[in-house]
């Protein structure tokens, strides 16, 4: 029985099946601009015709993924060629006042992570985050962050309890954290403070925190302390 040859199309997309001769044949008649040739030296024509079937039912899938990586390609061309906007003026001035003032801060105390919490307090090593972050959630500390890392001020643990946060604390925090973020805790204990005489409440808080505790209510109402 000699070999039959099929044609198979959709949508705009068509294969050619049978012998080099019966295609070539075909393909005279053809009025595509591109053509694709795949050859077999051996199958059966039914697993041939298959498989021209299922090329000509994902070509139009494989067109569309080639468009749209030609648009992402162009797409990425033009956001290389624009140039990039700079933020305003204002911004970058806000941005340096804000990286000086959090660099001094840092610089103004020790600041301890939760793991070196652990070690001085004598904790489990297995999960060293565990009682420091609890303290936190739980209001008695607060800590920074910096650089994906949580730091909490030494002046807040006291020594002479294990390195536990001091007691007035979560009342000086329940204060302040109505007005005030994480950062602008760190910058209030850090800076100079009218009301404690020109010093800093980072520097009170062990000796006398009750004394820290009424300027955290005196700075709330909004007096201009500090």
């Amino acid at each position: 029985m000699a070999p039959t040859n099929e044609t198979i199309e959709l949508s705009g997309f068509g294969a050619l099946t049978g012998t080099p001769k019966q295609v070539g044949d075909q393909l005279d008649r053809l009025s595509a601009e591109q053509v694709i040739a795949l050859t077999f030296e051996h199958g059966s024509e039914p697993a041939v015709r298959s498989l021209a079937a299922t090329l000509v039912s994902i070509a139009p899938l494989v067109r569309t993924i080639l468009i749209n990586h030609q648009r992402e390609a162009i797409s990425s061309i033009i956001e290389a060629l624009v140039p990039h906007v700079p933020p305003p003026q204002h911004m970058l001035i806000e941005a340096r006042m804000t990286a000086e003032a959090r660099g001094a801060v840092l610089e103004s105390g020790d600041w301890l992570s939760a793991p070196q919490i652990a070690s001085m307090a004598g904790f489990s090593t297995s999960n060293p985050s565990a009682q420091p972050n609890k303290w936190k959630k739980e209001g008695r500390i607060f800590a920074v962050r910096h650089r994906g890392v949580d730091y909490f001020p030494g002046y807040a643990l006291d020594s002479t309890a294990g390195y536990r946060p001091v007691k007035t604390l979560a009342k000086v925090l329940s204060v302040l954290h109505r007005k005030k973020d994480d950062w602008g805790l760190a910058y209030w204990f850090a800076s100079v403070n009218s009301f404690l005489g020109g010093k800093r409440p980072q520097d009170v808080l062990a000796s006398d925190p009750e004394r820290v505790l009424a300027a955290a209510e005196d700075e709330l109402v909004g007096a201009p302390h500090g």
